[in-house]
């Protein structure tokens, strides 16, 4: 039976329910896949790591594991001595930065010895943070491939030791065709053939009911819903200024933020100081199963990160033909296409983003067919949202269908493990796409 070893930094974990996803599919077709994180679960996941509990916990591995990987790193030192003369001598990384790498090359070996004798054939590491390295090293001793998936700010903002690591995985996982020009425009030494794009996804199969759409009569408050880690990478804190520049406008309005993180005290605090108890709600976390009762009830489901991959939570929501307001970056244009299947707005421009969401509002206002001139500065057409509507459910039912998307990543997976050296007649279509 094929073996995957498969880490994450922290699994499960239900702001990351497609990494849950993938194991599952993976496991659906009889691989055997062993579940590591490098964190135990979080206190909100407890409930989740009763259903997917991890094989492998790095952090409470036990005194005798950490001893047998400092003799695995001496018997097998030539494998990963590259690793350790980049750490040591190569980059411009920082002294401290060199330090906690060189203690996570430790933790790569002690993954190993939780891995040794349970036949992996390979190892994937989802995200590019220091469970990629831990991942990598274990790879290098065991003698197996190791690959990665990147998302946004794992390669964007914290790309550690990333040379490295493109160098010696298999392939690299990009979520985004900008993710892969990203790579292969800042690392130009990585071989192309390497860098893949295979998207994440949402079930669409109960999604395709269309749905409800009515006109909202002057005054009726536009409700507006948030859903995301409360990080400060997410930048809420845009969105409750937006809110109260609303407020200012008179504007007759609700927010939700759904989510929880190191944040909340921060964006409560924001929240009074702003005015804005009457109008905004921080709903906490929201488990997924909860997540349909929030969409229906939200005219515009609104993101303000600083730095994305492609949001899951703007595909679900797209899903389910609700109009969405995102900033334009990184690979979010390649699901919301601006007035074609939601709206985008200028990062960092406030006045941008309250434009918009006072256009949506005013369309949403006027009777089905009625004409609405855009804003000059805006190069979106003139579209009915109905339209947006069924282009965004169109949209993501052909390109981030969860169902294909698994499917493409376990056959690649397979491919992987074991190449073929002749096409073969009946070659799955789909991958032949990646």
């Amino acid at each position: 039976m094929t073996t995957i070893a498969y880490l994450a930094n922290q699994f499960p974990s239900g702001v990351e329910s497609y990494v849950m996803d993938e194991i599952t599919d993976l496991r659906g077709r009889g691989i055997q896949v062993i579940a590591g994180s490098v964190l135990p679960p979080r206190r909100e996941d407890e409930a989740l790591a009763i259903q997917f509990k991890p094989e492998v916990v790095l952090q409470a591995v036990e005194g005798m594991v950490v001893l047998h990987a400092l003799w695995l790193c001496l018997r097998r030192w030539k494998r990963i001595a590259p690793l350790v003369r980049r750490v040591m001598f190569g980059g411009r990384e920082g002294l401290l930065r060199r330090l906690k790498t060189l203690i996570h090359t430790w933790v790569g070996a002690a993954y190993a010895v939780s891995l040794q004798g349970r036949g992996v054939d390979y190892i994937h590491v989802h995200h590019g943070y220091f469970g990629s390295w831990v991942g990598m090293v274990a790879a290098r001793l065991l003698d197996v491939p190791f690959s990665m998936t990147l998302h946004g700010s794992d390669l964007l903002l914290y790309a550690t030791y990333l040379d490295t690591k493109l160098e010696h995985c298999a392939f690299c996982r990009a979520i985004s065709e900008y993710n892969r020009q990203y790579i292969l425009q800042h690392y130009p030494e990585v071989e192309p053939e390497k860098v893949l794009v295979l998207r994440l996804g949402v079930d669409v199969a109960g999604q395709a009911a269309r749905p409800v759409v009515g006109t909202k009569t002057k005054g009726t408050p536009l409700l507006l819903l948030a859903v995301g880690r409360l990080h400060p990478v997410k930048d809420h804190a845009f969105l409750l200024r937006a809110c109260a520049n609303l407020v200012a406008r008179d504007v007759a309005f609700h927010c939700c933020i759904a989510g929880d993180g190191p944040e909340h005290s921060c964006l409560e605090s924001m929240i009074r100081t702003l005015g804005l108890e009457g109008c905004v709600t921080l709903l906490g976390h929201v488990p997924p199963t909860r997540r349909n009762s929030l969409y229906a009830m939200a005219d515009v489901v609104v993101l303000t990160s600083r730095s994305e991959g492609i949001p899951v939570v703007l595909m679900e929501a797209m899903a389910r033909g609700k109009i969405v307001l995102a900033p334009a970056i990184t690979g979010i244009p390649e699901l919301v296409i601006a007035g074609k299947t939601g709206f985008l707005y200028e990062p960092g421009s406030m006045d941008d983003f309250v434009a918009h969401l006072l256009l949506i509002r005013s369309l949403m206002q006027r009777p089905e067919g009625a004409q609405q001139q855009f804003p000059a500065h805006s190069a979106i057409e003139s579209l009915a949202l109905e339209r947006i509507r069924h282009a965004a459910r169109v949209h993501v039912r052909q390109n981030f269908n969860r169902r294909n998307n698994l499917q493409l990543l376990a056959e690649l997976f397979l491919q992987r493990i074991a190449p073929q050296t002749e096409s073969i007649p009946d070659e799955s279509p789909l991958l032949q796409q990646i």
